[in-house]
């Protein structure tokens, strides 16, 4: 008896139950971390197919200002749910401890803005092919997409080499593809020669030629999305007609004056468009992103300790575009202007995504450091560039289907 009585002493005493709850709050509270749960995903699956009838709202509304308000249902996927995350925006299976910048959504100011139905997404565009043209942020757009649409399908990776920056995507029982040009200056481009006798380290730029990589292939789409931006920050020579004409971040040793990214960046946006408006046999619609904020960095630089850290949205009174970001912007924008009523005289139609007001207000919604294990040794930057995943570049999704559906 006095045995199993200081057994049940040593199993079920004030100090042993003590502990045992200890432990039991160690784990729920950093449950993340062992891997026992994540973020909650909403349950859709019984609100997919809804009875909604697929319409656009953007007839009578400007989806492209407002604020965000919170939203308890987001977010739809996680790294457990979507294995398509680029591993430098795959924040939470990085660890970053801050949830809350996920609990958001866009709502425009005179409209409700439908969420993004992937069922209802992948029966429009079933027997179509939808093109991303662009950099890194592209990418980044695109597999928001595909994330949000693993919650009906997954496609079947047929890209020609898995390591390449050019990406295909087929969704078999929708016959619908999805395909990433890589063509971060959208004009002819070559890379740096660092072993070159120069050592130059610049860019070279052909600005009065379109990128044929993406310009030979965009008219068998049914939608192109283009975008381009923060490429254009990278020192570069320009050429144009064959001919060294000027330069960004550079010497005197060139001979050409420094014309600033500035320049590059609304020549490359002109041919580009006009070379979209010269293609004779276009068949789609095609839609220009316009930029996505690169003035997130805050207490430095990006290249000087600049980060990101803010933990949730900033309403629209508290932003304003300046700098680089407003240079940039009203480039494309004149550019695009130019280029629409060019195509509307072709009886085409070019459409604008403007999401960068709606972007302007997320500095809580980037990497940061949560792109690697603390531990790791890599070298990279802060990034307040590209955008977690999920986080607020789904609702350039959101955007994309009502810009189809228009």
């Amino acid at each position: 008896m006095k045995k199993l009585h200081w057994l049940v002493r040593f199993l079920f005493g004030p100090v042993p139950v003590y502990f045992s709850a200890l432990a039991i709050l160690i784990v729920l509270t950093n449950a993340q971390y062992f891997g026992l749960v994540g973020v909650g995903v909403a349950p859709r699956a019984a609100k997919l197919a809804s009875s909604t009838p697929v319409v656009s709202v953007m007839k009578y509304c400007d989806i492209f200002r407002g604020e965000w308000v919170p939203d308890a249902e987001a977010p739809y996927y996680n790294h457990k749910t979507c294995h398509m995350i680029q591993e430098h925006q795959n924040c939470l299976k990085y660890g970053r401890p801050d949830l809350g910048f996920l609990r958001w959504r866009w709502r425009p100011s005179g409209c409700e803005l439908p969420r993004f139905d992937p069922l209802q997404f992948l029966q429009f565009v079933r027997g179509k092919s939808l093109a991303f043209v662009g950099d890194s942020l592209a990418r980044n757009h695109m597999q928001s997409l595909l994330c949000l649409l693993s919650q009906v399908a997954y496609p079947k990776d047929l890209s020609a080499n898995p390591s390449d920056q050019n990406k295909v995507y087929h969704y078999r029982a929708y016959n619908f593809t999805i395909s990433m040009f890589w063509s971060p200056f959208l004009v002819r481009a070559r890379e740096p020669d660092h072993d070159g006798p120069a050592h130059t380290g610049h860019w070279s730029l052909y600005l009065d030629e379109a990128d044929d990589k993406w310009v030979s292939q965009i008219s068998r789409f049914d939608y192109v999305l283009v975008s381009a931006a923060n490429w254009f920050s990278r020192p570069s020579l320009f050429y144009e007609k064959r001919r060294l004409i000027g330069c960004s971040f550079c010497s005197r040793q060139y001979g050409v004056p420094d014309l600033t990214l500035y320049y590059s960046q609304r020549r490359a946006w002109r041919v580009a468009l006009r070379a979209i408006n010269e293609l004779e046999h276009l068949r789609g619609r095609v839609i220009v992103r316009m930029l996505s904020p690169m003035s997130h960095f805050e207490n430095g630089t990006w290249d000087h300790g600049g980060n990101c850290r803010r933990t949730q949205p900033l309403r629209a009174n508290q932003t304003t575009m300046e700098g680089r970001d407003l240079h940039f912007y009203t480039a494309q924008m004149e550019e695009f202007r130019a280029a629409e009523k060019a195509a509307s005289e072709k009886r085409r139609r070019l459409m604008l995504m403007d999401a960068t007001a709606a972007m302007l207000m997320r500095p809580d919604g980037h990497p940061s450091r949560y792109g690697h294990w603390p531990n790791e040794k890599v070298q990279l930057y802060n990034d307040c560039i590209h955008w977690c995943l999920p986080g607020p570049i789904d609702i350039w999704n959101d955007m994309l289907f009502q810009m189809l559906l228009a």
